[in-house]
């Protein structure tokens, strides 16, 4: 019996590279135009779309047949599942994916990242660590329940434009932010976006980035840890890992910081532009 581990293509991961771990898509529309997330629609040609349409795309959550074909899949080749998917209060993805897990009780176990985008995807990345570990499928969720409150998500948004469009802004604080080149910060709390605070230029929201990533107890940089960008660049996270260089310099390899892209179910929220960081927090020390 082998483990397989399944996630949703929220989790923005574009390449597994391991035939252990299998991504799901998520359907992605612009009118009457329908994509599967990371098959047909990459994330380069999804910010294509995003930045020539004048309406934001819709997102739908993966049915639970889709889930239940998958799991299905695999029980009957004799494995065990540890599904890693979008947190459920962004998406009903996690709903469809526990109803189809009902089937196959002892057999799939559903976790709740409580994230999406990198954030989601360092959480995938653990449970594979997890599995190398020699943990079997039980102990994997148990531990991912239990660490998934340690994840961190920050990011640094170029334009308000998108948010504007979601509803999340008004109009006219859009219409300021732009003027003023405000640029927020935004995180994922309890998998619920949340607002840290807004700077006043790039420079400014690069500080800002930092300052947020260092009211944390820290990265722990034995568990998986992840940079990421939207759009069609990578130079403004270039240039917030030269900025941030203290954070990085005494853990960095000779193959330098991992680094991702994030995708449709996030940047349609945050536009082209956004620089992301994603990691585990140290654990608490004991008494």
């Amino acid at each position: 019996m082998s483990i397989q581990i399944i996630t949703d293509s929220a989790s923005d991961l574009v390449d597994p590279g391991r035939e252990d771990v299998t991504v799901i898509p998520m359907t992605i529309a612009f009118g009457e135009d329908q994509y599967d997330d990371g098959v047909d629609l990459t994330h380069e040609r999804f910010f294509e779309l995003l930045v020539e349409c004048d309406h934001l795309p819709s997102t739908s959550q993966i049915p639970p047949i889709r889930f239940e074909e998958a799991f299905r899949e695999q029980v009957e080749a004799g494995n065990s599942v540890v599904a890693v998917v979008m947190s459920g209060k962004l998406s009903g993805t996690w709903q469809s994916a526990c109803m189809a897990a009902r089937k196959f009780p002892g057999k799939v176990y559903v976790v709740d990242s409580e994230n999406a985008s990198i954030g989601e995807r360092i959480l995938v990345e653990r449970a594979v660590q997890l599995k190398d570990q020699g943990m079997d499928a039980g102990q994997i969720a148990q531990c991912l329940e239990r660490e998934k409150g340690d994840v961190c998500l920050v990011a640094l948004l170029d334009t308000l434009e998108y948010l504007k469009r979601g509803g999340r802004i008004s109009k006219s604080v859009a219409a300021i932010g732009g003027i003023l080149s405000i640029k927020p910060v935004i995180s994922l709390q309890r998998g619920e976006v949340c607002m840290l605070g807004k700077a006043r230029g790039s420079r400014n929201g690069s500080n800002l980035l930092v300052q947020e990533i260092e009211k944390t107890r820290g990265i722990d940089f034995a568990r998986p840890y992840l940079l990421g960008y939207s759009g069609f660049s990578d130079a403004c996270l270039r240039k917030y890992v030269e900025d941030s260089r203290r954070l990085w310099e005494e853990h960095v390899e000779a193959g330098g910081l991992p680094v991702g892209t994030i995708g449709a179910t996030i940047g349609t929220h945050i536009g082209p532009g956004a620089i992301g960081v994603a990691f585990f927090q140290k654990e608490e020390p004991t008494l």
